[in-house]
């Protein structure tokens, strides 16, 4: 019985610090359209009390954030800090953020037989000096 028991209970053991890393690694979210300043300060990364300001001001003038792409919008909050934050961040409803879309242009492939750029005039020519002659 003692045998069984110094088995079990490093086992249990092991278990409940498995169980409290798994929650203490569990991240805060923030539902973006309703949180205070405060709040979206403390739960979002690389976001300080200027920032979090400047989140409310944009949702009371604009309304609700509909998206991630939209929160980018905000002076001083870049696509990078959103997508930093995209695990914290949840919108009215619970609904998960949607990934952010990269804001760079897809390039334009070239099609066969056809010039992909005007070629660039050519600068004006300068007329030519007139010749100096020797005068004695």
């Amino acid at each position: 019985m003692k045998s069984t028991i110094r088995r079990v209970v490093p086992l249990l053991l092991s278990m409940l610090m498995a169980i409290a890393a798994t929650t203490a690694a569990a991240v805060e979210k923030v539902n973006i359209n309703t949180a205070d300043a405060a709040t979206i300060d403390r739960v979002m990364v690389n976001i300080g009390p200027g920032k979090a300001e400047a989140i409310v001001a944009y949702r009371k003038a604009n309304g609700p954030f509909r998206s991630a792409e939209q929160l980018a919008l905000v002076k001083g909050v870049g696509l990078k800090t959103v997508e930093k934050n995209l695990d914290r961040i949840v919108f009215t409803g619970g609904a998960a953020p949607a990934k952010v879309a990269a804001t760079k242009a897809a390039p334009v492939k070239p099609v066969a037989g056809k010039p992909t750029a005007k070629p660039a005039a050519k600068p004006a020519a300068k007329p030519a000096a007139p010749a100096r002659t020797a005068s004695r």
